[in-house]
This record gives C-alpha cells, structure tokens and sequence, in this order.
C-alpha cells in the first residue's frame, strides 16, 4: 500500500496527518462484557430496516425486559422520523415537500435536519447540497451505464441545485425554482441514529450503540467498562483485516463508492459532485468522528466530494471532529486526533 506523509504548512491552523495501513467503512465488532465485580449486565440487541438499510441497536442495562422495552419504544419513534425524513415514502414530509414545493407547518425535525444541512453546506462552500436530487435522480435513471448523461439533462438537473434556492422559515419550508427537489440520504439517517440514542438516555440507558447503513453512535461504554470498539473494513476487500478504533461518547459515519454503486467500476455512484455533477473521483471512502452522528453522516458526504486535502483541511477546522480518508489508489491519510 502507498503511502505519504502530509506535513502542514502552518501547524497552528492544522495538526499533523499521519498515515495508517488499512482503510475504512464501517463494520462493528463488539463482545459481552462484565462489571468488575463479576456481575454481568444484561443485554439487548436488536434490528430493523430503516430509510434503505438496516438500523441495529445494542444496549445494556440492569435488567433485560427493561432494555427490550426501550428497544421498542426507541425503534417505535426511529421509525416514525423515516416517515417524516425519507424521499422514498410517498406520504412523507420530505416527499410531499418534493412534488408540491412547499411545505406548510413543517415538524420540528425536519427543520432541525434541514438548518443542519445548510449549515454543513455553507462549511463545506457548498460541496454539501440535499438539493441533490435531480442530479441523483438522473444518475439513478441510467444506473448501469458507463457512458455520460445526455449534456442538456445534466445541465438542466444542475441548475435545479443550490440550498441558496431553499427558504426555510417555521411556518412554511418552499423551494424558489420549480422542479427542485431534496433528497436527506447523505444526513437523515445520522439525524435518526442521534433521536434513538437520545431515548434510550431519556430511559435511563447510557451504554447503547445505534447504527443504520455505516452510521452510528456509541454513548458511554459497552457493559459500562469497556470503550465501544468499531471495526472499519477496507473499501476495496471484505476479506481484508479492519483497523479497529476504540470510542465513547461518540459518532461515527462512513461514506463510499461502494455503498450503492451505479457502475460496476464504481466510477459512478449515489454521491455526486453539485457543482460538477458527477460522482467525485479521488476518495473510495471517508470516515469521519463527531459529536453526533447527523454531523458525522454529513460532513462524510462532504469530504467525499471536496477530497483529500480539502476535505481534510474542513474537518481540521471544525471542534471535536477527526477524519479518515482512502483513495482509490489505496492510501490512507486521518488526522492527527483520529485514532485518539
């Protein structure tokens, strides 16, 4: 595997990169534990399909029927955020917002994701845009196919992006060009992981994992002694040893070329470029830690598209963030805080 070292220019600005030897997307590895004084804490685990993927949940707790019943409260309410978050329900908010262009008294949530989004996107000076989706949805249509889109489609599909072209107001959220659209796969689904983890702790559970589709979010310890231990697989073989971090308290979220790839190159694939309009080209995949998982889930997408050095340059700038990058010639760069 190559490898570079990234020295900084100005150290003040950015902490040192270092390399590492293998590369990421996320798998999980986890192992019951016990108290120190021999006494096991009880265990639940569950799983459900969710916005797409599958969303897992482990906690632990005193006692089991405890857990379970916080299990299914917590999944009881991840899966009516899908409802309200996913393009692909008919009836959701997000999908009625999408047909007629406006959104009356939108709920809380979406709003909360939707001023994230932004936020995220004015960062990352736009290489983050839900306004996506007629590009994605472009791409999708000729899934398979390795030649290019017809160039006054991909540039009509462009024209209709731009958060810019979004109001988002408490009473009404409505786009300003007809034939907009949003598409929330790039940070719904780490806004959902963060409101189950957020009623697991309202229940009394803090040593809980949460993840859906590569997004997750640990909160205290597993078994309350051991950190939460993640594995992250190689983007280019299954059967590659993952590096393994070790982590509390925090979020973490991968995106890839593989994840839903359109062509079997993986040249073309569900993360597109908004300003150019095509699956950016230099990173297989990137890891990022964060505070909470939509952060994590977003920031992901955006380094994706920006790539190495400007994407890496992004998460050095914002707090309690770390990154983890793979190219698609197999090296590896994180920052300096990511490995702890």
């Amino acid at each position: 595997m190559d490898q570079e070292t990234r020295i900084p220019a100005n150290l003040n600005r950015r902490r040192f990169m270092q390399l590492v030897a293998v590369a990421g997307a996320t798998a999980t590895c986890w192992k019951l534990g016990f108290l120190g004084t021999g006494k096991p804490l009880q265990s639940a685990h569950r799983s459900q399909p969710i916005m797409g993927t599958v969303l897992n949940l482990t906690v632990y707790g005193p006692d089991r029927d405890g857990c379970e019943e916080a299990l299914n409260k917590t999944i009881e309410k991840m899966v009516t955020l899908e409802s309200q978050l996913s393009r692909h329900m008919a009836t959701s908010e997000l999908s009625l917002l999408n047909r007629k262009g406006s959104l009356p008294n939108p709920s809380t949530d979406i709003l909360e994701v939707l001023t994230l989004a932004e936020d995220i996107s004015k960062k990352s000076s736009g290489n983050f845009d839900v306004t996506i989706l007629p590009l994605l949805l472009m791409h999708e249509s000729i899934r398979g196919e390795n030649e290019h889109p017809d160039q006054q489609q991909l540039t009509n599909a462009k024209q209709l992006g731009g958060f810019e072209n979004v109001n988002l107001a408490r009473d009404l959220i409505r786009f300003e060009k007809p034939g907009m659209g949003i598409s929330l796969d790039g940070i719904g689904k780490g806004y959902i992981v963060d409101r189950g983890v957020d009623i697991l702790k309202n229940h009394g559970f803090n040593n809980v994992y949460v993840e859906a589709g590569g997004d997750l979010m640990v909160s205290g310890r597993k078994n309350n002694r051991d950190p939460w231990r993640i594995g992250l697989r190689d983007p280019r073989g299954k059967d590659r040893k993952p590096t393994v971090i070790e982590v509390s308290d925090r979020a973490v979220a991968t995106s890839g070329d593989y994840f839903q790839a359109f062509t079997p190159d993986l040249k073309h694939h569900h993360i597109i470029h908004p300003k150019e309009g095509f699956s950016p080209q230099e990173l297989a995949s990137c890891t990022i830690t964060a505070p909470n998982t939509a952060l994590a889930d977003g920031l992901a997408t955006a380094v994706m598209v920006l790539g190495k050095d400007d994407g890496l340059d992004l998460i050095e700038s914002m707090d309690e963030c770390e990154g983890y990058v793979v190219d698609k010639n197999h090296k590896n760069i994180n920052t300096a805080g990511f490995f702890g």
